[in-house]
């Protein structure tokens, strides 16, 4: 993967992109204590010349290769342009569009963020193709590259053969960009994780819709572990707690205590974290009513489990739903 950048480029798109795309993979397991998976990305930074230079803001910017040494690449992506709505873009960036052509004519899926769509529109990518751009671009997108078949309502846009031409529209469209590519090329779970990991989308309920449960606690109490092993096929059943005391071998109180020391949780809080976790789950990859998922979790009364659920994860079922589907949504480009 080619980060391209150039002078008039802002830095927290092209670095937020390097830093997500970096993470994809072993993340995951980096903060919740789940195994990591292999790294799905090999982000680069690329620029006409390989040496270190500042962009229009002052900020360095250190390039990995250079165009000449970037001969081949599976995704590019062209950040936001700092570019006055008077400023000339025909023209510009020749060794960058003839490098992004290039590219695009080897296979390579050629993405941009925000303005840009104009540098991909002065390669000559766009003529013909559905693409957006930021809301402040598109007078000079529609004066300067008429052959664009702009969208501007649209936040994201596939286009050409093979879906090898993908435009986001404003700057903090990026995110949706990246959910995008995790999602074609590594599937919407890990898109998901991606979306909890940096928390992509709607914050303005907090942190807990992103919050997933973190691997328990290691340790050497057999009776507790032996325990955790049933729980783990068996949270939906009646009496979970009770069951977990019996194959424990425990006297109740006892294992109370023990399951606390052993794994940080009272084991009726274990329980509920299994079946929360299965909850989301199900909201995020099926279209299950909400009593049909409490019922299968284990929760007989709906209304108790929409309590729980909320108050664990800070949103109704409805609501978290809609917030995780999003990440379907907008691997189908919408």
């Amino acid at each position: 993967m080619c980060l391209l950048a150039a002078p008039e480029m802002a830095t927290g798109v092209l670095n937020g992109l390097y830093e997500v795309f970096s993470f994809v993979g072993p993340g995951w397991g980096l903060l919740t204590g789940w195994p990591p998976g292999p790294r799905r990305f090999l982000p680069r930074i690329v620029a006409e010349s390989a040496a270190p230079f500042r962009n229009v803001a002052g900020l360095p910017i250190a390039p990995d290769l250079s165009f000449a040494e970037a001969k081949r690449a599976d995704i590019v992506i062209v950040g936001d342009l700092a570019i006055g709505r008077d400023e000339e873009t025909r023209g510009r960036w020749p060794a960058a569009t003839e490098w992004l052509r290039r590219q695009h004519a080897q296979g390579a899926l050629v993405c941009s963020v925000c303005t840009g769509s104009l540098m991909l529109a002065e390669a000559g990518l766009l003529d013909g193709a559905e693409a957006t751009c930021h809301w402040a671009a598109v007078d000079q997108m529609r004066s300067r590259y008429p052959a664009v078949r702009l969208r501007a309502e649209r936040v994201l846009v596939t286009a050409g053969e093979g879906h090898r031409l993908v435009t986001a529209g404003g700057m903090a469209s990026w995110t949706d960009l990246a959910l995008y590519l995790v999602a074609r090329f590594c599937g919407e779970e890990e898109a998901r994780r991606a979306a909890k990991l940096f928390l992509f989308g709607d914050r303005s309920d907090g942190q807990l819709p992103f919050a997933a449960r973190v691997r328990p606690r290691q340790h050497d109490d057999a009776a507790v572990a032996a325990a955790q092993i049933w729980i783990a096929d068996n949270y939906a059943g009646e009496a979970p707690v009770a069951g977990m005391t019996r194959i424990s071998g425990l006297a109740p109180r006892t294992f109370v205590r023990r399951f606390h020391a052993a794994t940080g949780y009272a084991p009726l809080d274990y329980v509920q974290s299994l079946r929360i976790e299965e909850a989301k789950q199900m909201l995020e990859t099926t279209g299950a009513a909400i009593d049909t998922i409490a019922d299968e979790v284990g929760y007989t009364e709906t209304a108790a489990f929409r309590r729980i659920f909320k108050r664990a994860t800070g949103v109704p079922p409805l609501i978290y739903r809609q917030r995780f589907r999003h990440v379907a949504a907008v691997q189908n480009g919408a």
